[in-house]
């Protein structure tokens, strides 16, 4: 992304992380994925201390649907969390932002039966979402 600047505008810095994004590797993909905090918890890394707090209120922001959630939601997500990575490897990826935990939940299940290949792409353009979102929130601080 840092060769690609400058950019013109909002449009094509999104394109050019879009393409940049799908031309990555897998494990890229995973590299990716172990940043996110699961569904309902939160992930703290090394390094920039406002860049983390920064991502780590914007991960709260995008995942206010599941703090008014029942404790029987949350025991639920919590269980399908681990299930998921169990069988997939890696964290359930979702843009959570304006989903309930509800539709969360739902769709987790759902993801659950999906084979390996095609949940790893499914994460992926989740992830692509969720960059798109924070580069735009990014921008407009």
């Amino acid at each position: 992304m840092t060769e690609a600047r400058p950019f013109a505008s909002l449009d094509e810095l999104k394109q050019t992380a879009e393409r940049i994004w799908w031309s990555l590797l897998a494990e890229d993909w995973l590299e990716a994925f172990r940043s996110h905090p699961q569904i309902g918890g939160t992930k703290h890394s090394a390094g920039n201390e406002r860049k983390e707090s920064l991502s780590q209120e914007w991960s709260e922001q995008e995942q206010s649907g599941v703090s008014s959630a029942s404790s029987e939601t949350i025991k639920s997500l919590a269980e399908l969390n681990r299930q998921y990575e169990e069988k997939f490897g890696f964290i359930f990826i979702v843009c959570a932002t304006g989903k309930s935990s509800d539709e969360l939940l739902l769709n987790l299940r759902k993801r659950l039966g999906n084979p390996g290949e095609k949940e790893l792409h499914i994460a992926a353009a989740e992830q692509a979402r969720i960059t798109t979102l924070r580069l735009e929130k990014l921008l407009n601080q």
